[in-house]
């Protein structure tokens, strides 16, 4: 980083709030637009300067782009780190600028709670052919047995699906653990999952309602946690992923099935996609940043998509990884 580019860079209003709006999340550039009320092209000329000067790094997914900061006050090289509690610092200082980033933080909520709905109406409309749609991409039978051995023949313990859908993973899983809860944001799902697993012996499931970037869960609870075809809705995957970190006991393994990177841009639209699926570099990256220990990971293709498995372990040191706003106790349901 050259530290006259870097100063530079920052010499722009516009800048400075795209930064402290990446300080908190990775973006679509399209979303920056939005929140700053600027063309794309505007606003992609801010972002090729702060690239430029290595304050931030672009990320392409199919036809979007995606911004991240390069700098956080945690980060390990010291002038990326000294940025990072400069700008914070700014915002603690700056009563306009503090105003100013508060209100862009608002119009982002509003953005991405119109997205969230649009994604839990669509499921409302489609969870009792969720199954069928899913199917479309690869039939159920080769991952189920490829992450059966992947899990192997030991006890999983107390087993957490998050985005349980109908609840199949539970179905095929709750037997070989002490106890097992079912996680999802839909109501409607929910519904279609507690018929599917009706059958099982009463008080061995729990089905949770609530949001996978909030568990309501207490600290390193579980020792089995799964995400099926669930994290390409997140419009934040690392965050989810050390919140999954959060809640999973140190010993214990997660386990991700979903989509190999791709373009086929329509199942945004179509299927609420947030993201379009994940490369192995991705995966890996979000799993040691959250505490796990990236393991096994598997490839399948399938009619039109690959599906890939992932695995990892929770490092027993983990604790002191993760994001200390994330790190507080909740209660277990």
């Amino acid at each position: 980083m050259d530290t006259l580019d870097a100063f530079r860079s920052l010499a722009d209003p516009t800048r400075l709030r795209i930064m402290r709006l990446l300080a908190r999340m990775e973006l679509a550039v399209g979303e920056l637009a939005q929140v700053l009320g600027q063309s794309q092209p505007r606003v992609s000329r801010h972002v090729k300067i702060l690239c430029d000067a290595g304050l931030a790094e672009r990320r392409r997914e199919g036809g979007w782009v995606f911004l991240r900061a390069a700098v956080s006050e945690s980060a390990v090289q010291p002038l990326g780190a000294a940025f990072a509690r400069l700008l914070s610092l700014a915002e603690t200082e700056d009563g306009k600028f503090a105003r100013q980033c508060a209100e862009d933080r608002q119009h982002l909520d509003a953005i991405r709670a119109s997205r969230e709905a649009s994604a839990e109406d669509y499921f409302a409309r489609h969870a009792s052919e969720w199954d069928e749609l899913r199917s479309l991409h690869i039939e159920d039978g080769p991952v189920e047995r490829a992450l059966a051995d992947m899990l192997g023949e030991a006890s999983l313990g107390q087993l957490l699906d998050i985005g349980t859908g109908t609840g199949r993973m539970v179905e095929l899983f709750a037997p070989r653990a002490e106890h097992a809860v079912a996680f999802d944001k839909s109501p409607e799902m929910l519904r279609i999952a507690r018929t599917h697993l009706q059958h099982l012996p009463a008080g061995t499931v729990d089905l949770v309602q609530g949001d996978f970037s909030n568990l309501p869960f207490e600290n390193a609870g579980f020792d089995t946690v799964l995400f099926h075809q669930v994290l390409h809705y997140a419009q934040d995957p690392a965050a989810v992923i050390a919140e999954a970190a959060r809640v999973t006991a140190p010993g214990g393994r997660v386990f991700i099935v979903d989509f190999a990177a791709h373009d086929r841009e329509e199942l945004r639209e179509r299927h609420a996609h947030a993201r379009l699926g994940f490369s192995d570099a991705q995966v890996t990256a979000m799993l040691d940043r959250a505490g796990f220990t990236p393991g096994e990971e598997r490839a399948l293709p399938g009619h039109q998509l690959i599906v890939k498995l992932w695995s990892g372990l929770r490092r027993e040191d983990s604790v002191t990884r993760l994001d200390p706003r994330r790190a507080q106790t909740g209660s277990r349901p």
